[in-house]
C-alpha cells in the first residue's frame, strides 16, 4: 500500500504526490511563487500540499484578519515532529495571524485512556513550555479542550450535522468504538472552527498546519462548515444566485433587504432564492450574505484551509512516533542522550566505507540528513554541500552523524534554557502551573 492514513494509528506514505489524486490535496508548488517571505519548510518542500490556502495568503498580503490553529494530544513526550507544527503556528502568528493552540486532553482521555491530571501535566510540561520557548507570543490562545466550554458548545452544534454512518466511513469506527472517541472528533472540528466565532472576530480564513494523517479531520470539518451555512451563493450563467439552503423566512427577508440596500445588481426575489443580474460580483455578494447570517445569529463559517508537511523519518527507521522512544528526540530529552541517539541512527549510507565512496549515499532516505534539513541548519549552502558530498561518496555517515549530534546537543541545551524561562511566564498565556 502506497498511502495509509490513520489519525490515531498507522501512517504510510511512500509517494506524497498520490495524496493529490487520492485525497484532493493541492500541491504547494502553486503557492510558493506568490509567497513574499516563505518559511524554510516551504522553500525546502517539507510543506508539500495544501487545501484552500489562497484566502490565507491573500489576508497576509492585504493585512486583513486571519488565524492559524492546531493542537497536540498530550499522550506522550513532545518531539521534533511536534516541533514542526509549533514552528508553523509561530510563523503564521508572526505574519499577523491570530494563533490558537488546543491541548487535546479530551481526545487523549477518550482515545488513549490518559487521566485528566496526566493530560494537564503533559500538556504543560511537554507541549506548552516548548511552544512558548520556540517563540509563541502572548495574545495567542492556548487552551485545554476540557476547559473551553464555548468550543464544546460548538462541538454539540456540529455533532448535530454528522451521523454514525458518516463517521464510520471516514474513520472506520465500529460497534467496539467508544462514544467518547466519536465525540472527540466533533470536538476537533469545533477546535478548527471556533476561531471564527463572533467573540473571536467572526468568520475569517483559518489555516490548520498538520501532517497528512490528520486530513480526515480537515475534510470532515470543511464539510461541516458548509452544512452550517444557511445560504449558498453561486455564480451562474450571467447572474449570481443566493439560495436559501437552510435559511428561515426571516433570514431570507434579511438577505433580500441587505442586497437591496447595498445596490448590488438587479434583484429578482423568489421564495427560496434571490437572483442578481447586472454584473453582481460573486465575492461581494458572498461576503454580504455571510454578514447577514452572522447578524441573524448563525455562524457563516468559511471552510478551513490546511497545510501538509512531510513526516520525519524516525531515527530507527519508519515514522517518528511517540510510542517508539528510540525513533524520536524529545524536546525535554537530555541533550547528551539525544546526541547518542543520533550516533546510532539509521542513515542512507552504504554498508561499507568502500561502497559509500564508490556509489555514494542516499540523503533523501537518511534520518540524519532530515534532522539537518528539517531543524538543524539555517544555511541553504551548507545543506546543498552535504547533499552533494553524500551523493558523490565524499562524505561519510560517521562525519555526518557527529556534526548532527553536536547540533542536536547545542539546540536542546538552548531550547531547554528557554523552556525554563517559559515556565516563569505561563501566566502571560492564561495558564496556571
Amino acid at each position: 500500500m502506497d498511502v495509509l492514513l490513520d489519525p490515531w494509528g498507522a501512517v504510510q506514505v511512500d509517494d506524497y504526490s498520490k495524496l493529490f489524486q487520492e485525497f484532493g490535496i493541492s500541491s504547494f508548488d502553486e503557492i510558493l511563487p506568490r509567497m513574499d517571505r516563505p518559511h524554510a519548510y516551504m522553500k525546502r518542500k517539507i510543506i508539500f500540499g495544501h487545501r484552500d490556502y489562497w484566502p490565507v495568503l491573500r489576508a497576509m498580503k492585504e493585512g486583513t484578519p486571519f488565524a492559524v490553529m492546531s493542537g497536540f494530544m498530550p499522550s506522550g513526550r513532545a518531539h521534533l515532529g511536534h516541533m514542526m507544527v509549533m514552528n508553523e503556528i509561530i510563523w503564521h502568528q508572526r505574519q499577523g495571524g491570530d494563533a490558537y493552540v488546543a491541548i487535546a486532553d479530551m481526545e487523549a482521555h477518550a482515545v488513549r485512556g490518559v487521566s485528566w491530571q496526566r493530560c494537564r501535566e503533559l500538556g504543560i510540561s511537554e507541549y506548552i513550555l516548548s511552544l512558548i520557548a520556540l517563540g509563541f507570543q502572548p495574545g495567542g490562545h492556548i487552551y485545554f479542550q476540557s476547559q473551553n466550554f464555548r468550543m464544546r458548545d460548538l462541538a454539540f452544534e456540529l455533532a448535530c450535522q454528522a451521523n454514525f454512518s458518516e463517521m464510520s466511513a471516514i474513520y472506520g469506527f465500529s460497534g467496539e468504538t467508544n462514544i467518547a472517541h466519536m465525540v472527540s472528533v466533533a470536538v476537533q472540528s469545533a477546535d478548527i472552527l471556533h476561531p471564527q466565532l463572533e467573540e473571536h472576530g467572526g468568520p475569517k480564513p483559518v489555516v490548520i498546519p498538520v501532517g497528512s494523517d490528520q486530513d480526515a479531520h480537515i475534510r470532515l470539518t470543511r464539510d461541516l462548515a458548509y452544512r452550517m451555512r444557511r445560504f449558498l451563493v453561486e455564480e451562474r450563467d450571467g447572474y449570481v444566485s443566493v439560495r436559501g439552503k437552510a435559511a428561515s423566512p426571516e433570514l431570507m427577508e434579511a438577505a433580500a433587504e441587505a442586497l437591496k440596500g447595498a445596490g448590488i445588481g438587479r434583484i429578482k426575489r423568489y421564495s427560496e432564492h434571490i437572483d442578481l443580474y447586472g454584473g453582481a460580483n460573486l465575492g461581494e455578494v458572498e461576503e454580504l450574505i455571510r454578514r447577514v447570517e452572522v447578524e441573524g445569529g448563525e455562524f457563516g463559517f468559511l471552510p478551513p484551509a490546511s497545510l501538509y508537511h512531510r513526516f520525519m523519518t524516525g531515527l530507527s527507521g519508519g515514522k517518528m512516533s511517540s510510542s517508539k522512544p528510540e525513533s524520536y528526540i524529545a524536546l525535554s530529552e537530555d541533550p547528551k542522550d539525544a546526541a547518542r541517539k543520533v550516533m546510532r541512527a539509521i542513515t542512507g549510507g552504504k554498508q561499507s566505507l568502500a561502497e559509500q565512496k564508490r556509489d555514494g549515499g542516499e540523503p533523501e532516505r537518511c534520518s540524519v540528513y532530515e534532522l539537518l534539513l528539517f531543524h538543524l541548519s539555517d544555511d541553504e549552502g551548507e545543506l546543498e554541500e552535504i547533499y552533494r558530498e553524500c551523493r558523490s561518496g565524499d562524505r561519510t555517515c560517521g562525519r555526518c552523524k557527529a556534526e548532527a549530534a553536536e547540533k542536536v546537543r547545542a539546540f536542546l541545551e538552548e531550547h531547554q534554557r528557554a523552556r525554563e524561562d517559559a515556565r516563569t511566564r505561563l501566566s502571560d498565556y492564561g495558564i496556571k502551573p
